[in-house]
């Protein structure tokens, strides 16, 4: 069984001790979970609205993930103890997967976004879908069992209010 660990091990991607990775995640989630959504009322209506919705989420997912994974990234290594946990290779490893695949599934949408649903994009987008889930549970596993990019003590400017 993995150590639970009581101290937290603040994130190095911060402005003020609040981490950014974990502020821009929810935006790629989102839009790639979205193209999931889309690509199946397109197939559901065959209506090309859905197929043009789907190429925007996922453009929008791929970036916004990169900019993400930008801040993840610097967490990660250089915060040895989200290395040290099987989990949080797996938060890595399967957030690189899926952005990898949503680029290519962007680009097979390119010339055709409705022709390129069904079955490739379609197909992406639940394999997409389904990492995500698995990577969103590791990275709460990361933040919430193992106290990573978690802050010390709330910032004492704030007087404990929101």
């Amino acid at each position: 069984m993995a150590h639970r660990h009581t101290d937290p091990a603040p994130s190095t991607a911060a402005i003020r001790s609040h981490p950014i990775h974990p502020m821009l995640i929810p935006f790629p989630l989102a839009f790639l979970v979205g193209v999931l959504l889309t690509d199946l009322a397109y197939w559901a209506t065959s209506d090309p609205f859905w197929a043009r919705a789907s190429l925007w989420l996922v453009g929008a997912g791929v970036v916004s993930g990169l900019i993400a994974a930008a801040f993840g990234l610097v967490d990660f290594f250089t915060i040895r103890r989200a290395r040290d946990h099987a989990i949080g290779w797996i938060h890595f490893l399967g957030n690189a997967t899926a952005l990898i695949l949503s680029l290519v599934n962007w680009l097979l949408r390119f010339d055709d976004p409705a022709a390129a649903i069904l079955p490739w994009g379609l197909l992406l987008s639940v394999i997409v879908a389904a990492i995500l889930g698995v990577t969103g549970w590791a990275g709460g596993e990361l933040s919430y069992r193992h106290r990573i990019g978690v802050m010390r003590e709330p910032d004492s400017d704030l007087g404990g209010r929101l």
